[in-house]
């Protein structure tokens, strides 16, 4: 969104939107026995690092859905909870941004094509977690 001098946002940090409860289903850990634990994981590892072999200023948000809703935000991570499918609330916060640089974090095929179309770069979840 343009803000009242008529200077376009892409001047804003790259925007990285984490699909939460596909990067945390990427790995079989046993996530599935503490969704919520397994994103506030998530979350905590990418407030102390960031988005790793990027040294520039990043906003990132991290979407969680279902079991793992309540998950706080916290310096460096602003939690969204989905209020329905998790992959229709990342489109809708990529959508919003569309004159800024954006990161999709998902493997999710459709999602990647759905915000693909919307002009975001997407990457998979082994860049968050090594």
């Amino acid at each position: 969104m343009d803000d009242p001098y008529g200077t376009p946002d892409a001047d804003g940090p790259l925007l990285v939107i984490v699909d939460g409860a596909n990067v945390v289903g990427s790995r079989p850990d046993g996530w599935w026995r503490d969704r919520r634990g397994a994103a506030e994981r998530l979350r905590d590892r990418l407030a102390a690092e960031g988005l790793p072999g990027r040294a520039g200023p990043v906003e990132i948000v991290l979407v969680v859905e279902g079991a793992a809703r309540g998950v706080a935000s916290v310096p460096g991570v602003r939690v969204e909870e989905a209020p329905g499918s998790g992959d229709d609330h990342i489109v809708d916060l990529t959508a919003r941004s569309p004159t800024r640089p954006r990161l999709v974090v998902t493997a999710d095929r459709e999602l990647r094509g759905r915000v693909t179309a919307l002009g975001a770069e997407v990457t998979g979840p082994r860049t968050l977690l090594g």
